[in-house]
């Protein structure tokens, strides 16, 4: 009799485990990062007694709840953070690169057509060199080049600074997250394996790896324990956390704004050559930014040198030699014009009052700078482009990588329904023999 109470109990303590899964499924069935609990029963145990000359006779002791398991691909899971980088990479590079476009402007206030424009003056007032007003329509143009190329300058300083705060913020939470999984590590180390709280564990490991593959590309090793070793997918003799420690990544930022990355680990450092994850594309946008700055540089100081040194060619009205147009003493930032006389300006050669004026378009070839800032922006924006299309690549496959491991780790309501049915089939007829067994014993105990 006892042996049937004890069967019918451990029924009821196994399937009350069982519920639980069920119940914590649907409670996390929006939740990311829960992966679907199920419990492996077993056989609650049998002991067997033998006599001299008698065969075996053995007693059964029920079911038990041998472990409380999630439903996890390993494969799928790498497949999706690879995934997850490369989508982070693409779609972080693609914002930032459309940002860096909107510094170098648009339309006539770009500044390759306030340079046409001022071009365009002077061609003008070679009909009429005289003309004060056409004179001051010349400088006006020139002023408003100079303002342009001094916008661009710090638009560009601007989205640089801020493309180097974003990684420092992205550097801090990854940090962040390497941190707290080797707290996680240390837990799982001391969790017994089969538990709920254990799972509960595997659940926050997996969700700090998934936002960790996000900012930087990984390969995952999981030891049996549960405890997780990561490194860096294209560079695996990087090692960014192991069950003896983990590593500290330390961002650097250039004086033109470029970004490096290395990893402190046990007093050393070593580059981090991280290839996908959003704090690559932020790498990779600084280091396109810091171009393009540099390119408005060399256009700028072309500029200048050549409009001064046509300006010097020439006879302003009074029949001096011309001066300089513009002065730059700390690059494009400071651009400005250094007269605002008309009557300045060098239109004249030694032999015509309009003789300088008309050399002025054969600064205006190929190798000109408007020629220069045309080949900036057309690259700038098949850059971009490119980029939009990549992201939208990373972006679709990362969606499927995830929508491949949700069917296996996400929460079906109809079968969580249908689980929850079966398994309060099984706890009622559990207490049904806990029912019997008690009626039973009742009944013999009546017969005294």
């Amino acid at each position: 009799m006892s042996d049937l109470l004890s069967i019918g109990l451990s029924g009821v303590s196994a399937y009350r485990t069982a519920l639980a899964a069920v119940g914590d499924n649907v409670a996390n069935a929006e939740n990311e990062g829960y992966a679907r609990r199920s419990v492996r029963f077993a056989e609650g145990g049998r002991t067997g007694e033998e006599g001299i000359g008698q065969a075996t006779s053995f007693r059964f002791t029920g079911i038990k709840a041998a472990s409380v398991d999630r439903a996890w691909d390993d494969f799928q899971a790498q497949e999706s953070r690879l995934a997850a980088s490369a989508d982070g990479r693409a779609g972080t590079r693609a914002y930032w690169l459309e940002q860096v476009e909107g510094s170098l402007g648009y339309g006539e206030l770009s500044v390759g057509s306030r340079i046409g424009a001022f071009f365009n003056a002077g061609t003008a007032l070679a009909a009429n060199p005289k003309d004060r007003l056409g004179r001051s329509a010349m400088l006006a143009a020139l002023d408003d080049a100079a303002a342009t190329i001094r916008n661009t300058a710090e638009a560009l300083k601007s989205s640089g600074a801020a493309i180097s705060a974003a990684a420092g913020r992205e550097v801090e939470a990854l940090n962040g997250d390497l941190e707290a999984l080797a707290r996680v590590n240390v837990s799982l180390l001391q969790a017994a394996p089969g538990r709920s709280s254990t799972a509960s564990l595997q659940d926050e490991r997996d969700r700090l790896i998934d936002s960790i593959a996000r900012r930087v590309d990984v390969s995952v090793s999981l030891a049996d324990n549960g405890i997780a070793t990561l490194t860096l997918a294209r560079a695996p003799g990087v090692t960014l956390i192991e069950p003896a420690g983990r590593g500290l990544v330390v961002l650097s930022t250039a004086t033109d704004g470029r970004l490096s990355l290395s990893l402190a680990d046990n007093g050393t450092t070593i580059p981090l050559p991280a290839s996908g994850g959003t704090i690559s594309g932020l790498v990779d946008v600084a280091a396109s930014t810091a171009d393009k700055r540099a390119d408005l540089e060399a256009i700028t100081a072309q500029f200048v040198s050549e409009l001064n040194a046509w300006s010097a060619a020439g006879r302003d009205l009074a029949g001096n030699p011309g001066g300089p147009l513009l002065t730059m003493s700390a690059g494009a930032l400071s651009v400005t014009t250094a007269i605002t006389d008309p009557d300045l300006v060098a239109a004249a050669s030694a032999t015509a009052d309009n003789g300088n004026l008309l050399d002025l378009p054969s600064l205006r070839g190929g190798d000109g700078v408007e020629a220069k800032w045309a080949a900036l922006v057309a690259g700038s924006a098949q850059t971009l482009a490119s980029a939009k299309s990549e992201a939208a690549a990373a972006s679709t496959r990362r969606d499927n990588s995830f929508a491949a491991r949700d069917e296996t780790s996400g929460i079906d309501l109809d079968r969580e329904a249908a689980e929850l049915m079966r398994v309060q089939q099984a706890y009622g007829a559990s207490t049904r023999i806990i029912q019997v067994a008690r009626e039973t014993l009742q009944s013999i105990l009546d017969l005294f």
